[in-house]
């Protein structure tokens, strides 16, 4: 019997017996059946058997009837967010792309967002938010890990692929969703502490960085090393110790550059001459079709699946440098002309404003949190290491069709759980404080006056991986 399929079958089984009882289970299980994609990895007595779609319902029929969820609030995330699903839709009724194209990638992506934000509500502790990001990240690890071994085995000569049936499927796309995790492999590096544990969690995800360094670089992907350096400069700067860890971020590029193989080193060069690269050329000429398209069709653009022939046909540049490409249709390989070309300069300042002000706000959060000491000890940095994943994402994904990739919708839930959990802390610690000023007495030393979810000064707290945070 295949141990992939023992494997899947047993978390499958333990998730959907925990999510009755504990509700964000549902969560977890969703994410890592939709980012790990593992039923998509067997070939056994598993293989067929639809795990998501019994996920989903289950989370669903368990956000139905359970009391313990929580409403997402209104601000500037989620009203941007629920502006921009809402124009997505409007300019669905005008694309250009044949009818059932055009439902098929509505459904996939509202698909996508609705199971996220169910997901979100599901998640009320800063305890079930540790995990949600621990699933989240060792889900995609998996293959960083697997793909770093395979490039020190193979000695860098063969590339390093994703799941095939997944969004981060390709090369490109997996180095770019890698390039978004060491951040928080970083973040569970420095914050999961535990007294026995801990020694081992440091060095575990320290193995993992290194692993996954190796799989960017094996990917052979040329957008994954430039993402890579951007998020070398950011993780360092952002890390407890910027100077020791910005030195010792990039004595891991360097010395992972060195070991890569000669072909390596001349793929990645061909970033230096891209007018002599065909590929390189042929998302310049997509990238001047889809801003043609949002020049001519301003408010809505050409809409979801804008890789047709019909878009191509009316909107493709006409240079003579460009006449080895006439006649052939390419996706957006470009998250910003992606928007721009399929929802117009309307959708794609609404997305580009989100994405802004996801990263303003997970900064603000870290800076308040850290007066917080309940979350003082992993709030900041899971924030900071937020704003770094962004730049992997922003860096990477110039180059990929990936704007509605789940992973990085799943950063704007970071930050938005995280302003959640910091208003009710900020408000219970002004209760008490009013509380205690009211009373007019004098409180106890380590009693009154301890952040909420800290023991006193004369108890002992239990030991847990996940610090600062109620169980």
């Amino acid at each position: 019997m295949p141990l992939r399929d023992i494997a899947l079958a047993l978390g499958f089984s333990y998730g959907m017996l925990m999510l009755f009882k504990h509700p964000a289970y549902g969560a977890y299980l969703w994410a890592w059946l939709s980012v790990m994609t593992p039923q998509t990895m067997t070939y056994g007595f598993t293989r067929g058997v639809a795990f998501a779609q019994f996920a989903a319902l289950a989370l669903m029929l368990v956000f139905v009837f359970t009391k313990r969820k929580q409403m997402l609030p209104l601000n500037a995330i989620t009203g941007l967010w629920a502006a921009l699903l809402i124009w997505m839709t409007v300019t669905s009724f005008f694309s250009l792309a044949p009818q059932d194209w055009v439902i098929d990638r509505w459904i996939f992506v509202f698909k996508i967002q609705l199971m996220m934000l169910l997901s979100l509500m599901l998640v009320c502790t800063g305890r079930e938010l540790q995990i949600l990001v621990v699933v989240v990240t060792m889900s995609l690890a998996y293959f960083g890990i697997k793909g770093g071994i395979f490039t020190l085995t193979t000695g860098g000569g063969a590339r390093v692929w994703g799941p095939g049936s997944s969004l981060l499927g390709g090369n490109n796309e997996l180095a770019v969703g890698l390039v978004m995790i060491v951040p928080y492999l970083y973040w569970m590096r420095q914050s999961l502490t535990h007294p026995r544990w801990g020694v081992w969690v440091s060095r575990v995800m320290t193995v993992s960085i290194v692993l996954c360094a190796f799989s960017i670089l094996g990917s052979q992907s040329r957008g994954g090393l430039l993402a890579l350096v951007t998020i070398s400069l950011f993780l360092g700067a952002k890390s407890a110790y910027p100077v020791r860890a910005t030195l010792g971020i990039f004595a891991l590029v360097a010395v992972a550059v060195a070991f890569m193989p000669n072909t390596w080193n001349e793929r990645m060069d061909t970033i230096k001459t891209y007018q002599e690269d065909n590929s390189a050329m042929s998302r310049i000429y997509t990238w001047k079709t889809l801003t043609n398209a949002a020049i001519d069709r301003p408010l809505v653009g050409a809409g979801f699946r804008a890789d047709n022939r019909v878009v191509f046909g009316l909107y493709a540049p006409s240079d003579p440098q460009y006449s080895i490409f006439q006649g052939a249709v390419w996706v957006a390989h470009s998250i910003y002309f992606q928007m721009l070309g399929e929802h117009g300069f309307v959708g794609f300042g609404i997305w580009l404003a989100f994405w802004l002000t996801v990263w303003r706000r997970a900064g603000k959060i870290g800076r308040e949190a850290e007066a917080v000491p309940e979350l003082a000890p992993w709030m900041p940095l899971l924030m900071r290491m937020t704003q770094v994943s962004l730049i992997g994402y922003a860096a990477g994904g110039a180059f990929l069709s990936l704007a509605y990739l789940d992973v990085a919708y799943y950063l704007a839930g970071y930050v938005l759980l995280a302003g959640m959990l910091l208003a009710k802390a900020q408000a219970a610690a002004s209760a008490a404080s009013a509380s205690a000023s009211s009373a007019g007495a004098r409180p106890e030393a380590g009693v009154v006056g301890a952040a909420p979810g800290t023991a006193g000064a004369g108890a002992r707290a239990p030991a847990r991986l996940f610090p600062g945070a109620r169980p």
